[in-house]
This record gives structure tokens, C-alpha cells and sequence, in this order.
């Protein structure tokens, strides 16, 4: 009986230990995905020069586009804290990007789209 229950929390261990290996994978996947459609929208990767910009970046939600002001103008804003970087865009960027979530549009390599 005990040698049953040994096996059995090895199974359920190896379950929950694939699903959360599957997880992480498929959040990567899922923030590459976002980054190629903010880059296929028109977005530019901008990477902080000042410790004032990189303390800015950090302050950023991450894994959320936000929309600042700044001398008047809209940019929306998507950071990528990890790579020390950020996607910046304007309204018709932002609005092209809604569109291709919207529409489920997906990347192949940095070429074209499906």
C-alpha cells in the first residue's frame, strides 16, 4: 500500500511539474508573440540612456501597454524590463496593434504576417 502511494506522488509531482514548465513556457511565447506585434505595428524598441529613463522603465506595469503624455503628445509604452528595453509607440501604432490582437494575427519571424 505505502509503495502505491509513493508512486502515485511521483506521478502527481511529475504532472504538476510538466504543467508549470508548460506555463512558463507559453507566457514567453506569449510576450514574444505581443513583442513581434508591436514591432510588425510600427512600435520602436528604445533602450534607456539615463538612470532617470531606466528608473522609469522599471516603474512601468509589466506585461501592460500604457499610455503616457509627454509635450502634448500620446505614446504608448510596453516594457520589457528583462532586456532593459522598451516599445514605443503613437496612437496609429497602438490602434494597428489592437487590430492584429483583435484579429488573432500572428507573426512568422520578423518577415511577414499570417
Amino acid at each position: 500500500m505505502k509503495m502505491k502511494q509513493i508512486v502515485l506522488f511521483k506521478m502527481i509531482s511529475a504532472a504538476a511539474l510538466l504543467a508549470l514548465t508548460i506555463g512558463c513556457a507559453s507566457t514567453q511565447t506569449s510576450t514574444q508573440n505581443r513583442e513581434n506585434m508591436l514591432v510588425a505595428s510600427g512600435f520602436k524598441v528604445i533602450t534607456p540612456k539615463t538612470p532617470a529613463q531606466q528608473q522609469k522603465l522599471q516603474n512601468l506595469p509589466p506585461g501592460k501597454v500604457t499610455m503616457i503624455q509627454k509635450g502634448g503628445k500620446t505614446y504608448y509604452i510596453f516594457p520589457d524590463q528583462a532586456h532593459n528595453q522598451a516599445y514605443v509607440g503613437r496612437p496609429k501604432e497602438y490602434q494597428t496593434y489592437l487590430q492584429m490582437r483583435k484579429n488573432g494575427t500572428m507573426l512568422v519571424g520578423h518577415v511577414g504576417l499570417t
